[in-house]
């Protein structure tokens, strides 16, 4: 890894909040993870979120100015209180979360500003879980119509959604990213059966849905990424590493697979870009919480003492 600033701009839309951890609290969301690592990896990107005008959001404001993260399309809510998790870890490192609803990212609103600088983005990544109530929704719709590779990514959070609202999103995107358990939903929506491998379920949903690229993430078997360019479906595995938490392991893994993808002027092996996000994500898992502090240094250590294992 290289410390560098690239020609690409992308916009995340959604969540934005604290994650209230049995170690301590924790800035989170999954469209805030994306773009934190996303900036990190000199890939600027805005967040298109929400906060209250309360205490939490003023300290979300303020760390993410310390955390270099592009304030542009934060938005005040002056009723909704800022997003807060409940998050439980149990033995194997599995996490559960209860989030509060309503808050403020459930009224993102649309504007000039917020239309004019996705169409102007390379890429907009949204996840599921920001259309649990209908402003944010509407503004999406609004928000995709102008996004030229739109990325989305499944956060099935119950009761926050519903097959109709996930078949329409996939239908939205041009790259699609979930994890095993979400697939194996999709499929069951679909009618598929059961004992289907999962390589057939992920080539049935991408006919399906008319998808270009899918990433199903395994967690420690690691991830699969199938491209309809040249019917191609490549698997990476997992880094073997000490787990201290999974919180924003696969949103470290899409921004790293973003930040190689969308160079254009450069045709980056899938491979290589698989190993890439593969590292990130493991630096981050065997790290606290989703938005660890590093450089390419850091990276590049963890790589060399990996390799020594």
């Amino acid at each position: 890894m290289k410390n560098e600033v690239l020609n690409i701009k992308g916009v995340c839309f959604g969540e934005i909040l604290w994650d209230n951890l049995p170690t301590g609290r924790k800035l989170g969301g999954a469209p805030l993870n994306v773009a934190y690592h996303l900036n990190k990896l000199g890939v600027y990107t805005d967040v298109l979120t929400r906060v209250g005008s309360d205490a939490n959001g003023q300290e979300i404001v303020s760390l993410c100015r310390e955390l270099s993260i592009p304030l542009t399309l934060f938005q005040e809510d002056h009723i909704l209180p800022t997003s807060t998790v409940e998050v439980h870890i149990d033995d194997k490192k599995d996490v559960r979360y209860e989030i509060v609803y309503p808050v403020a990212w459930d009224h993102i609103t649309l504007g000039e500003l917020e239309l004019q600088t996705v169409r102007e983005a390379d890429f907009f990544v949204f996840g599921s879980l920001s259309t649990r109530n209908d402003v944010s929704y509407q503004t999406l719709k609004g928000l995709v119509k102008q996004a030229k590779y739109k990325i989305l990514d499944v956060n099935l959070r119950a009761p926050f959604y519903t097959k109709e609202r996930i078949f329409e999103l996939i239908g939205y995107a041009d790259l699609v990213k979930m994890n095993e358990e979400e697939l194996g939903f999709v499929s069951a929506w679909l009618g598929l059966p059961p004992d289907m491998s999962d390589q057939s379920k992920s080539e049935a949903v991408m006919n399906h849905f008319a998808v270009p690229e899918l990433i199903v993430t395994y967690g420690a078997a690691g991830a699969i990424y199938h491209s309809t360019a040249g019917h191609f479906s490549h698997h990476y595995p997992a880094l073997k590493v000490e787990v201290k938490d999974t919180i924003g392991s696969g949103d470290s893994f899409l921004a790293a697979f973003l930040s190689l993808r969308c160079r254009n002027d450069k045709n980056i092996p899938a491979e290589e870009i698989l190993e890439f996000a593969a590292t990130l994500s493991g630096y981050v898992t065997q790290s606290s919480g989703a938005c660890p502090n590093y450089d390419a240094t850091a990276i590049n250590r963890f790589v060399w003492l990996n390799e020594l294992q």
